[in-house]
């Protein structure tokens, strides 16, 4: 799928040994740079192409004609009725049932008032929320409503919460990584890292295990390492030394001890690179294409998830890789198209892969594909005669398909984009939701959110213009923020719907107000709704968390 999979061109520089190259690879080069060129003016909006003339379209080619493509407004349909057959017959459903709380329900939708009035009967044991009962809470008032913190005036690649929720980082095509204070509900910027030797735009970041660094990656040869807090500055280039000319690493992460950086690139290799002797140890052709998505099993760092652009997702032993003869320890096959990004739920079981064939799957490493499943999917692949970077996704990849024969997940879920670039998706976080749902970026712009367990969607939130490429839910809060293709960072929480209208109410009334100087009397109804929403606020927030210290 060489050129239909290939990302953004990096940054063009001319050498003088490039000048004395034999006119055949002059050709060759100049047209590769006409290809780069093409797909930078197709990929900007500056260059848009359109079919008149459907009889010139092959019968094979059908599906490339304009009207059978779903624009990036147009997600494709969601599955009315998700097949959970494979799910309702595996460990995840009881386990995700227990920790959010579902488990331990008699009706489905219980009301808050009626588990408080149940606490203070002492109906609870030691007459207080368990932590199954906060979850049930907090499912219930999921986030709605969004606020724009950041406005960039550039695509926002990448945002991030840090571990613990105390820091936000932020990446954009501008060349700026920005660091913001998110503690106590604050968002303020505590400093603005420039990137260096940026080809096309920062394309990944991750957050050092201590929360002290910061890692990220571009078009460039090298991962750059840099601090967060201190009063010096820190940033390192870390080489890597691939063999292709044109290199990009499209995402890496650190190992749970902080002794290991690990990255997935462009000409198909997983590099691992060693912080404490501050050289590249591991360099594994791992998959026949792009390798856009990598992460750690577990805490424990061994065992390796990688997914690439061949749309097999594989697993790798850490403790028996080798460069000579890198073999996998198992092989999901199963997606129509590349992978986009993988997310561990962190157990070392239980994975997910977003793909470019508008699906989102969910994985068991004990339930490894056979043979014949890995060739099925490559030969899927290998039919595709679309690219997901021009903005349009043909009816026939979106349609609800047969399972490719020897697919081994035991979910999929549908209702979302991936175009123009590598959405990310996640589990939901364990404290709050127990990992209840499954939540991604759009093409669309919209933030998707599905129950694990249904595979519908609970939430289309709309909120930005263009492409939402990554997503982030705070560890203990229940906030998500969106970084998006518009130029914007958004906040999105939970606000009841009255208390939004009269909260927009109050707004209009405050701007007419002071257009027209208001009086005394204006301002001081204004000071007593404002007085009546924060002690409505109060309320809510004694009620949500009901005296057991819940996190909203």
């Amino acid at each position: 799928m060489g050129t239909n999979n290939s990302k953004c061109p990096p940054r063009m520089s001319v050498s003088a040994s490039d000048a004395r190259e034999s006119s055949s690879d002059q050709e060759a080069s100049q047209e590769t740079h006409c290809q780069a060129v093409l797909a930078y003016l197709i990929r900007s909006g500056q260059l848009q192409i359109f079919t008149n003339d459907e009889s010139d379209v092959d019968e094979k080619d059908e599906d490339l004609v304009g009207c059978n493509f779903y624009k990036p407004t147009q997600p494709p349909q969601e599955d009315p009725h998700p097949n959970t057959e494979e799910l309702d017959q595996s460990d995840i459903k009881e386990e995700i049932m227990k920790s959010s709380g579902a488990a331990f329900r008699k009706d489905k939708t219980p009301k808050v008032l009626n588990m408080l009035q149940n606490r203070e009967l002492g109906r609870n044991k030691k007459q207080q929320f368990t932590m199954e009962d906060q979850r049930t809470i907090t499912c219930q008032y999921l986030p709605n409503q969004n606020a724009t913190v950041a406005d960039y005036g550039y695509k926002a690649f990448c945002g991030t919460y840090s571990k613990d929720g105390n820091i936000f980082l932020s990446a954009s095509q501008d060349q700026n990584i920005r660091i913001f204070d998110t503690a106590d509900d604050k968002f303020q910027l505590l400093k603005t890292i420039r990137a260096r030797d940026v080809g096309w735009s920062i394309l990944d970041t991750a957050f050092s295990p201590d929360g002290n660094y910061l890692i990220y990656s571009s078009w460039s040869d090298a991962i750059h390492l840099c601090n967060i807090h201190g009063d010096y500055d820190t940033h390192i280039p870390l080489q890597l030394m691939p063999r292709s000319h044109s290199f990009a690493i499209f995402s890496l992460t650190f190992s749970s001890d902080n002794t290991e950086i690990l990255g997935g690139s462009n000409d198909g290799c997983l590099y691992v690179y060693d912080r404490e002797s501050n050289r590249r140890t591991l360099q594994i052709d791992a998959h026949d294409d792009d390798v856009n998505a990598v992460a750690f099993a577990d805490n424990s760092s061994q065992i390796l998830f990688s997914g690439g652009d061949d749309g097999l997702v594989k697993i790798w032993d850490r403790r028996t890789l080798k460069e000579s003869s890198p073999e996998p320890v198992g092989t999901f096959g199963g997606h129509f198209d590349g992978i986009t990004y993988i997310d561990s739920k962190g157990d070392a079981r239980y994975l997910i892969s977003n793909s470019k064939d508008q699906t989102i799957k969910l994985w068991d490493v004990r339930k490894f594909s056979a043979l014949d499943g890995v060739e099925a999917t490559k030969k899927a692949v290998a039919k595709q005669n679309w690219d997901y970077r021009w903005g349009q996704v043909p009816r026939s990849v979106s349609k609800k398909k047969k399972k490719i024969a020897g697919d081994s997940s035991i979910m999929t879920y549908r209702g979302h984009s991936i175009l123009q670039t590598l959405i990310r998706c996640h589990f939901s976080p364990e404290h709050t939701t127990g990992q209840r749902y499954i939540y991604t970026g759009c093409a669309t712009g919209d933030l998707i959110i599905y129950d694990l367990l249904t595979g519908k969607v609970v939430s289309r939130l709309k909120g930005h213009t263009s492409c939402t490429r990554d997503v982030s839910w705070h560890p203990y809060e229940n906030i998500i923020m969106t970084s998006s293709w518009d130029g914007t960072v958004k906040k999105w929480q939970y606000r009841h719907q009255e208390d939004y209208r009269e909260e927009e109410a109050g707004e209009e009334s405050s701007e007419s107000s002071e257009s027209d100087d208001c009086s005394d009397t204006t301002k001081r109804r204004k000071c007593q709704r404002m007085t009546r929403q924060k002690q409505l606020s109060k309320r809510q927030m004694h009620c949500s968390e009901g005296g057991s210290g819940l996190t909203n």
